[in-house]
C-alpha cells in the first residue's frame, strides 16, 4: 500500500510538471502561437536578402496595394524597418503597427495606394545594424552597411519587379525608436533615394553623434520631415527632441516641410506608432 501511494504521488507530481512546463511555453509563444493576422495583400519575398559585408540575410516583407494585378498605374513606395513588427501579430516581438490595415483604409477613404517594403530586423544584432554610430554598451556600428542592403540591393529589386515610382519625391522611409534613428541617418545621408521620412520615437540617445551629422549633412529644402513621440517617454526623449527640433529649424529648413508632433499619453509602443501611422502618411503625401 505504502508504495502505490509512493507511485501515485510521484505520478501526480510528474503530471503537474508537465501541465506547469505548458503553462510556461505557452506565455512564452513556444506552444500555442498567435494567429496571423496580415492582410491578403501582404507576403514574404521568395528569398532572404544579403547585407553586403556582413554575411547576414534579411527577410523582406511586401505590402502591394488593394487590386494591384488587375491595375497598370505604379505606386510611392515606403521602407521600413523590424519588418517583423508592421503587417502582423505573429510575427510581431510584443504588438504589430497595421500598417497592412491602415492603408487598405486609405486606399478606400482617399483612393491614394502606396507600395510598403518592410525589411526584418536582426534579432541579436539589430542594435548594430540600425545604427551607423559605434555605441559603447553595443558595440560597433554596422547601420551603413544596413543601409547598402536598402539603397543598393532591396530598392532596385523592387523596382525592377513592381511598378513603383522610384523617384525620391515618392520614396519614403519610415520606423520607429532604433529605426527612427536608422530613418534620421537615411534621409540626411542619402537625400537623392529618400524624400520623405517618418521617424517616429527616435533613438537619439544611442549616440550624439546624430546630432554633429545632422549639422554636417544638412538636408534638402524639399525633405518632408514627419518626428513624433509621446509625451509619456520620459524625459530623455523630449530633450533629444526639442534639440533637434532646434537644430534643423536653425539650419533654416522650412517650417511647411517639417513637422514634431507630440502625442499625450503615448508611450514607446506599437499603439503610439500604428495608430499615429496613417496621420503621419497624410501629412508626408499631402493627402487632404
Amino acid at each position: 500500500m505504502r508504495n502505490w501511494v509512493a507511485s501515485l504521488s510521484r505520478l501526480l507530481l510528474a503530471v503537474m510538471g508537465m501541465v506547469f512546463t505548458l503553462f510556461v511555453l505557452w506565455g512564452c509563444g513556444e506552444v500555442a502561437q498567435r494567429p496571423t493576422s496580415a492582410a491578403p495583400n501582404v507576403s514574404e519575398l521568395p528569398f532572404p536578402f544579403l547585407i553586403p559585408g556582413l554575411d547576414r540575410q534579411r527577410t523582406v516583407r511586401l505590402y502591394l496595394p488593394p487590386n494591384y494585378e488587375h491595375e497598370t498605374q505604379s505606386y510611392p513606395v515606403i521602407y521600413m524597418h523590424d519588418g517583423q513588427n508592421v503587417f502582423d501579430n505573429a510575427t510581431a516581438y510584443a504588438d504589430e503597427w497595421g500598417v497592412d490595415e491602415s492603408l487598405n483604409t486609405l486606399a478606400k477613404t482617399s483612393g491614394r495606394k502606396f507600395i510598403v517594403v518592410a525589411i526584418d530586423n536582426g534579432g541579436d544584432f539589430r542594435m548594430n545594424e540600425l545604427s551607423p554610430w559605434t555605441n559603447k554598451r553595443f558595440g560597433e556600428a554596422q547601420g551603413k552597411a544596413y543601409m547598402q542592403l536598402i539603397v543598393d540591393v532591396v530598392k532596385p529589386y523592387i523596382d525592377n519587379n513592381y511598378r513603383t515610382k522610384a523617384d525620391v519625391k515618392n520614396t519614403a522611409i519610415m520606423g520607429s525608436s532604433m529605426g527612427g534613428l536608422i530613418t534620421h541617418y537615411a534621409v540626411h545621408n542619402y537625400p537623392e533615394v529618400f524624400g520623405k521620412a517618418g521617424i517616429f520615437s527616435p533613438s537619439y540617445w544611442y549616440s550624439q553623434d546624430v546630432f554633429s551629422d545632422t549639422k554636417l549633412h544638412r538636408s534638402k529644402d524639399s525633405l518632408r520631415l514627419y518626428v513624433l513621440y509621446g509625451s509619456d517617454e520620459g524625459d530623455g526623449m523630449i530633450a533629444d527632441a526639442d534639440k533637434m527640433q532646434r537644430l534643423i529649424k536653425g539650419q533654416g529648413h522650412p517650417r511647411e516641410n517639417m513637422q514634431f508632433v507630440t502625442v499625450p499619453g503615448g508611450q514607446h509602443n506599437e499603439q503610439l506608432w500604428g495608430g499615429s501611422f496613417t496621420d503621419a502618411i497624410e501629412w508626408l503625401f499631402e493627402i487632404h
